[in-house]
């Protein structure tokens, strides 16, 4: 069966590849389909109901694809996950994570993702703003296709880790769409950077110029401990965002009073988190465990101590 994309592939596609070869996969993946191509042709298709290209805003980049689960559940509107994708801000395509929603859908969740504007069209902090919209409009619709608008979450993997955190934590981009961090039942970041300056490279500066902006673009900068429940998953062996963003992130909300989760996963670098959320690899993997245990504990209105954390 030839592959969706074509070869040579993309960066993001290399790094998947890079991160199945834990499990013996490598060879399959690099010679017979782009990796990400892969992983999205394993994904069950009886879980999920999928909606695309639907506009949350007038720009091109601005739509959504919405999975929901094909089986419609007895306890009524099921909680909604928006996922905001990595990419260093300078790439990435909602359809190339078809395996993250359904993953969210294989647990019952509505899953939300959402492309947004990305360097050089747009700096820091545009592709916030984009995020800020595509939640607000997940929150005015979320009855139409199913989700329950009480039980929002915010997702994202590296870049969209970054924004989702700058979401939960800095609310005047939720406000400019009209609702407030607060109305999150939680956030969650895979492999995030939070706490990044000061940069690194020159081609992240770029992205977050001028800078007399930088410090804007951090969320550790904005915590109060009144942010939504914060779920930080990192793996120990990330040589990509140290996990020390994680763990600065984490002490500063447990510091204020908010409440944080953390979770390492030994052995597990800044690619493999993500891959671990797809049907070949979750079974070997306890990340989509752990993201499902944390939005039903919200949901449940059970939830750790101030800080928690688990390697």
């Amino acid at each position: 069966m030839p592959c969706d994309r074509p070869q040579p592939a993309s960066r993001p596609r290399r790094r998947l590849i890079q991160a199945a070869g834990g499990l013996g996969l490598v060879a399959v993946l690099a010679t017979v389909c782009s990796p990400i191509a892969l992983l999205n042709r394993a994904a069950p298709a009886h879980t999920y109901r999928l909606m695309t290209g639907i506009a949350y805003g007038g720009h091109p980049r601005q739509k959504l694809d919405i999975y929901r689960p094909a089986q419609t559940r007895d306890n009524g509107a099921a909680p909604v996950v928006v996922f905001f994708y990595g990419g260093a801000w300078r790439e990435g395509e909602r359809g190339d994570y078809l395996f993250v929603g359904e993953a969210l859908t294989s647990r019952g969740f509505v899953a939300v993702l959402a492309d947004y504007r990305l360097y050089p069209e747009v700096r820091f902090p545009g592709f916030v703003e984009d995020g800020a919209a595509a939640l607000a409009w997940a929150r005015r619709h979320a009855a139409n296709f199913g989700g329950d608008a009480r039980r929002l979450f915010v997702m994202g993997h590296s870049a969209g880790a970054h924004i989702a955190l700058m979401l939960a934590t800095d609310a005047r981009y939720l406000e400019a769409a009209g609702m407030r961090p607060q109305d999150l039942a939680g956030a969650i970041g895979l492999a995030g950077p939070y706490d990044f300056l000061p940069f690194r490279r020159a081609s992240t500066a770029e992205v977050f110029d001028p800078p007399a902006r930088w410090p804007l673009s951090q969320p550790i900068n904005f915590v109060s401990g009144r942010e939504p429940p914060l779920l930080l998953l990192t793996g120990e062996d990330d040589d990509v965002v140290s996990p020390g963003n994680t763990t600065r992130l984490a002490a500063r909300v447990g510091e204020l009073g908010g409440k944080v989760e953390v979770i390492r996963y030994p052995g597990e670098g800044h690619r493999s988190v993500i891959a671990a959320l797809s049907a070949p690899l979750r079974s070997s993997r306890r990340v989509l465990d752990d993201i499902a245990g944390f939005v039903a504990r919200q949901g449940s209105g059970a939830t750790r101590g101030p800080a928690a954390s688990r390697s």
